[in-house]
């Protein structure tokens, strides 16, 4: 089973970048023989349909990985209530059709969302946004369990994310992650 992490900040030092790593982890204690990849896109250009044909490397690059994960795990931040504006353009870049036979990469392809932020909401109104977003795009939604963890800051030790009352939580959408795709 290979799952592909998409984390909707560029940041390397990001708290969701971080939750991220925490549940490639737990992805390998639950199947072993599971791959889990966290998407390098900060090479994406801004969508622009003058350069869309063909494709810039980066997007057919990252079209192709999609295309071969089993699933899509978004970790996303919250700014301004909504998620990250970068995110949004790697999305428009998915959800345009690869050529005349083959249409979007997205389309029907199971996905699930997590997110940590520094404010109380812990990322759920930005998750909201995107389950609209991927729910047009025709993505195959977990919508049980999310991840919403507040106050990330307060889970920020010497640089690392230390989830504490947070981690059955991401074990638990792991679980039904991995049950979900097969």
């Amino acid at each position: 089973m290979d799952i592909l992490a998409i984390v909707g900040s560029l940041r390397d030092g990001s708290m969701n970048r971080k939750l991220a790593e925490t549940a490639k982890r737990e992805i390998a204690s639950l199947d072993p023989t599971a791959t889990f990849t966290i998407l390098d896109w900060a090479d994406v250009p801004l969508f622009n349909e003058d350069i869309e044909r063909p494709a810039p490397s980066a997007v057919q690059r990252v079209r192709e990985q999609v295309l071969a994960a089993d699933g899509i795990w978004f970790f996303t931040p919250e700014y301004n209530h909504y998620f990250p504006g970068t995110l949004k353009n790697l999305l428009d870049w998915l959800s345009r059709p690869v050529d005349a036979q083959q249409g979007q990469v997205l389309d029907r392809k199971p996905c699930a969302i997590s997110g940590v932020s520094a404010g109380g909401s812990g990322t759920v109104v930005a998750q909201d946004h995107l389950v609209t977003l991927v729910s047009l795009l025709n993505m195959n939604i977990m919508n049980k369990p999310r991840l919403t963890i507040p106050f990330g800051f307060s889970k920020m030790k010497d640089g690392a994310l230390e989830l504490g009352d947070s981690l059955p939580y991401l074990q638990r959408q792991a679980e039904a992650f991995l049950a979900f795709i097969s």
